[in-house]
């Protein structure tokens, strides 16, 4: 064939194969965009901090945010002693220490739940009327004065029968005293506990559809987060994963799945010395809850520790390598916001945050940005990988571990592309300029 002749393209196929095709699977297209969105692409926060409702004050996030401070200063006062007690290599010591210090003082807490579930217990039913509506009204105080944790918002009793009407009760308490204080706050979030049938979440919709009508709400506005306790919210009786039907039966209101470390160890019971996050048990339950979220717009959430960072310096150290192992460990499988359950677990909750997007950085922009160059390299990567490079960058930049000019300086992209990196739509391009 000489050279400028054009290669001869033949088919076999009418256009009417395609087209019939086409229409048999319009149905299947239809349920692949509605159950399968993919991620919201917002930015999810590393952690949830859980304050009893009668303990929950005005300045909780300053409070946590002073003693977090405090206990770093007294118990690891620079970069190099930080470095020490959690092997942190010597080129990310200053760094991390700097920006942990640095998140305390500017945002110590980024979602922040007022409990009134096991934190806070059984009450007079006048004592708990009285701390929702407090709760709600602080929390507004917050919003408006620009002092509240990004995401904010109350974990109520569960739809269990011993229980139900009493969290049915401060769940409408709570939101009523938002809506007459100005309105929902945009990072307002409701947490479900207990949850182990997916008709409690179909109640809990049918619940947040009623408070919509009730107040002229725009159907949809309410949102909540499935708490996973129990094994027969994994495994149903038929031997079905009873998550993928809790997320369906949310009907899109479902905003995360979160992991009950004790809760649900219990509940298979494991001994009280072994309840961990890193159990068997546990990575089994959040594996299937990560397959189950996959590609659903649902966010997965890691439980907590229970060893708590107090006592003497050697016992803080101990409890805050515990907690810096744990999150590093969740965080290498794809387990990005965990349970904070006292001010002493921030620092490391930080450090464990900040050293992990700062270790990953160079590589992750070098690979983007030959991706996006359609550059060659030592690794050839798809635009499945790309999207997984630019998640990383973008964490990172949310949480505070990167900067946005050294990110763009490393990669030569924008976050606009970044984000169209991040979150491909389908059929789309699989790389772009800038």
């Amino acid at each position: 064939m000489g050279q400028g002749q054009q290669e001869t393209v033949a088919t076999s196929l009418a256009g009417a194969v395609s087209e019939e095709i086409s229409a048999s699977l319009a149905p299947v297209d239809a349920e692949l965009e509605r159950r399968y969105p993919g991620d919201p692409g917002t930015r999810q926060p590393v952690h949830t901090v859980y304050v009893p409702g009668d303990a929950f004050a005005a300045d909780t996030v300053s409070s946590w945010g002073d003693r977090a401070l405090a206990a770093l200063d007294e118990h690891a006062p620079d970069a190099a002693s930080l470095a020490a007690v959690l092997g942190l290599p010597d080129e990310l010591a200053e760094p991390v220490h700097a920006r942990v210090r640095a998140k305390l003082e500017r945002e110590p807490i980024e979602d922040l739940r007022v409990d009134f579930e096991d934190g806070y217990g059984p009450r007079p039913d006048a004592e708990e009327d009285e701390a929702a509506a407090r709760a709600a009204r602080l929390i507004a105080e917050t919003y408006a004065k620009g002092t509240a944790a990004p995401w904010t918002g109350i974990r109520m009793k569960c739809m269990e029968a011993a229980v139900r009407d009493r969290g049915i009760r401060t769940l409408d308490i709570f939101l009523t005293g938002l809506m007459d204080a100005g309105g929902l706050p945009d990072g307002l979030v409701l947490t479900l506990p207990k949850v182990t049938y997916a008709e409690q979440v179909t109640a809990m919709v049918r619940l947040l559809e009623a408070f919509e009508r009730a107040r002229g709400l725009t159907p949809g506005r309410l949102g909540f987060e499935i708490q996973i306790e129990t094994s027969q919210a994994i495994l149903a009786a038929d031997g079905t994963a009873t998550v993928a039907r809790m997320i369906q039966a949310a009907e899109g209101r479902a905003t995360g799945l979160h992991y009950g470390t004790f809760d649900y160890s219990a509940c298979l019971g494991v001994s009280a010395a072994h309840q961990a996050a890193d159990h068997p048990a546990a990575d089994h339950a959040k594996a299937v809850m990560q397959v189950a979220a996959a590609g659903t717009g649902v966010r997965v959430c890691d439980g907590s520790t229970n060893v708590l960072p107090v006592g003497s310096t050697a016992q803080v150290h101990d409890a805050w390598r515990l907690h810096y192992g744990l999150t590093r460990r969740a965080l290498a499988r794809a387990y990005y916001q965990g349970w904070d359950m006292h001010p002493g677990h921030l620092p490391t909750r930080y450090a464990a945050v900040f050293a992990f997007y700062r270790e990953g950085f160079a590589q992750a922009a070098e690979r983007l940005s030959r991706y996006a160059d359609r550059a060659g390299g030592d690794v050839m990567d798809e635009p499945a990988t790309a999207k997984a490079l630019s998640g990383h960058l973008l964490r990172g930049l949310d949480c505070g571990a990167l900067d946005t000019a050294e990110v763009t300086a490393a990669t030569g992209l924008t976050r606009t592309v970044l984000e169209g990196f991040a979150a491909p739509r389908r059929g789309g391009p699989t790389a772009s300029g800038q």
